[in-house]
């Protein structure tokens, strides 16, 4: 089979479409004939030499992907040889196939093509466990996002508007923040004209959000704190802005806040597995019935990732950004 492999980390011109070893699915896997994946800033860490996949799975870029599968491994149960479906993965989407464990594994929503299933897994994942499995965000609460015009923060809003929360964001410009606005975000804030803390406070009477999620890290720490409301919880799930801050916990305390820190990739099969039973239970029937949908901002060939890592490292789009075979 074809994939992109990194030969020698650096730039998008470090991406290569090559011929490699076709992948047999162990017990308890299966394998998918890869029709689409989908960027994201994973793979563009992968790509620089910062972020190596865990041992034991693929070494190419990838972490979700939709197609049919293939072939089906000794112990798996409830998927068939043709089914069409997309998947959580710990890497390997970018390429013709990829073995996957099932319990990764979730139908095509219905009324969803297949292409751009592939650019549902990572993002419904990471926000369904992070904003409601962990932060525990409830209706009538206010979640802020960051980045909302991510792949992550398109979803963030929708899936938190479908449960009765009031959504503020922030992004950079007034063409981002519209299109924020579009998919039910209640508060729009420029990050590069206004600050947000003000802005949630002034926006919510004083209270602050209860729910934060946080793609930046480090430089966004202490101003997060002062954002929260009383018990509030901040949810990290990136580190754009770095990793070593400094915070005063008087604060953190005068708020009983908590503070996670939560990634995907490198979590135990059966913890990844509950997360996607999750989604499928709570988020599929929501895409089912058009309350939420992906956000696909452009599909461009596999062979063209090193475009697409272009795109996404500018962060020039809405969404995701989906890569066909």
């Amino acid at each position: 089979m074809r994939a992109i492999t990194i030969p020698e980390p650096g730039g998008p011109e470090a991406l290569v479409w090559a011929e490699v070893p076709d992948p047999q699915p162990a017990e308890g896997e299966v394998l998918i004939d890869v029709a689409a994946s989908a960027v994201n800033r994973a793979d563009l860490l992968q790509r620089q030499g910062f972020y190596d996949p865990p041992p034991g799975s693929s070494p190419y870029p990838g972490l979700e992907c939709s197609g049919r599968i293939s072939a089906v491994g000794p112990g798996v149960h409830g998927w068939a040889v043709g089914d069409e479906v997309c998947a959580l993965l710990a890497g390997g989407g970018y390429a013709e196939k990829v073995a996957v464990p099932a319990g990764q594994v979730l139908p095509v929503p219905v009324g969803l093509d297949l292409v751009t299933a592939a650019a549902l897994p990572e993002v419904t994942c990471t926000v369904w466990s992070n904003v409601f499995m962990i932060a525990h965000l409830r209706p009538g609460e206010t979640l802020l996002v960051h980045g909302g015009a991510s792949g992550i923060g398109t979803m963030a809003i929708q899936l938190a508007k479908a449960v009765g929360a009031r959504v503020a964001v922030t992004a950079g410009g007034s063409e981002k923040l519209a299109r924020c606005a579009e998919l039910g975000a209640d508060i729009l804030i420029d990050y590069r004209e206004q600050d947000f803390v003000q802005e949630i406070r002034k926006a919510t009477d004083g209270t602050g959000a209860d729910v934060i999620l946080d793609i930046i890290g480090a430089k966004y720490l202490q101003r997060n704190v002062k954002a929260l409301a009383i018990s509030g919880r901040l949810a990290i799930i990136g580190l754009q802005g770095g990793v070593k801050a400094e915070l005063n916990l008087a604060a953190l305390m005068a708020k009983r806040a908590a503070i996670t820190g939560a990634g995907l990739r490198a979590r135990p099969l059966n913890e990844k597995a509950a997360i996607v039973a999750a989604v499928r239970e709570h988020v599929w029937p929501l895409i089912a019935n058009g309350q939420v949908r992906p956000i696909v901002d452009r599909t461009l060939p596999m062979a063209e990732a090193a475009e697409a890592h272009r795109v996404v490292d500018a962060s020039v789009h809405v969404g995701k950004v989906v890569l066909t075979v």
